[in-house]
């Protein structure tokens, strides 16, 4: 087990973020950097039966100056919950354990909030409640360039690459379009949960479980 680890503040992020927080003991999430723009700090990406969908929370932020993340606005003008909720329930309605747990998400997409930060930090806790992870967590109180040894993960998981996670390997399982789509990893850990429910969590270690030997 890691005894602590930093992580960049995300919105429903992927089962790998997830898989880290399971394997870990105290969880440092930064607050301090610059907005960082088409990462998984404001996405998510679920599947439909059209194939991956990625899930946007609009943010207001100056044209000329870069916005650090503890500052950054959520753009409220746009109907984004609205969207991403209706997605959520279109895409996971058939799933096993669906009703259990829409009410969680639903909760948190509804509130409004008014900054990122805060909106993740309700995301994060909700699925932490939800699958059942125990890790102490806080918030970084400076910023510490990149390459700290060992357990910094801020910039290792992106949707514009493969897992930056040593020894991370996504575990197979049935999804809502598996027969259509076959099994796509790294999605959204909506995903995950909606699919698998109490087994979420051994899942999520099951997939660092090099790391855990």
């Amino acid at each position: 087990m890691n005894e602590e680890i930093l992580l960049s503040t995300a919105y429903f992020p992927p089962a790998e973020y997830f898989s880290l927080v399971a394997s870990s003991g105290r969880v440092l999430i930064e607050r301090e950097e610059n907005y960082h723009k088409q990462t998984y700090r404001n996405r998510c990406i679920i599947m439909t039966s059209g194939g991956a969908l990625p899930l946007v929370v609009p943010v207001l932020r100056g044209s000329f100056h870069k916005t650090a993340i503890k500052d950054l606005r959520i753009d409220n003008s746009r109907r984004w919950r609205d969207l991403h909720l209706r997605s959520i329930i279109s895409a996971y309605a058939a799933a096993p354990f669906f009703e259990y747990y829409i009410d969680i998400i639903s909760g948190v997409i509804s509130k409004p909030y008014n900054y990122l930060l805060d909106l993740n930090k309700a995301a994060f806790d909700a699925m932490c409640g939800a699958i059942g992870l125990t890790a102490e967590t806080g918030y970084t109180d400076h910023f510490e360039p990149e390459g700290r040894p060992g357990n910094d993960y801020r910039y290792s998981i992106t949707p514009k690459g493969p897992s930056g996670i040593p020894g991370y390997a996504s575990v197979p399982y049935t999804q809502v379009f598996s027969e259509r789509h076959g099994f796509i990893p790294r999605l959204s850990i909506i995903d995950i949960l909606l699919n698998n429910g109490p087994g979420t969590r051994a899942l999520l270690l099951r997939s660092l479980e090099a790391d855990n030997c």
